[in-house]
């Protein structure tokens, strides 16, 4: 699936569409694995602790703060091209896990490590709804 830009857009799928429906309804959920009582990050499928597969996905507060980030300059897929420069974060989510995202709302170079976020949500294609982030004071 792509978007009318051509930039490709996630395909939710049987163990994802969970997600995905919650997002469109601007609710972030996490994976959860009971056994050790402790979330995981939404791409998960597998517990990297126990390795138990049996996850369920659990409301999460989408507040936390920047880990790490870098500002992409070069264009490597030309679907992205309109996008450049964009950033690629790691945020720390208050529920433990360290998601990928993308920062929005201010200029790259506003972004800092250790700043506080919240979920925001971005409808890619009327269908396709992900979760990224902004900065709050």
């Amino acid at each position: 699936m792509t978007s009318e830009s051509g930039r490709p857009l996630p395909s939710p799928d049987e163990e994802s569409a969970e997600f995905f429906e919650a997002a469109k309804q601007g609710k972030l959920l996490l994976r959860y694995c009971q056994k050790c009582d402790r979330f995981l990050g939404w791409d998960r499928d597998i517990c990297d602790e126990c390795h138990d597969y049996q996850l369920e996905w659990k409301p999460a507060s989408g507040k936390g703060t920047i880990y790490t980030f870098t500002i992409v300059h070069q264009v490597i897929t030309p679907a992205f091209a309109n996008e450049v420069p964009y950033n690629v974060t790691y945020v720390e989510l208050e529920e433990g896990p360290r998601v990928k995202t993308n920062i929005v709302g201010v200029a790259n170079s506003d972004i800092r490590m250790g700043a506080p976020v919240e979920v925001v949500f971005e409808s890619l294609n009327g269908e396709v709804t992900v979760p990224k982030f902004q900065i709050v004071s």
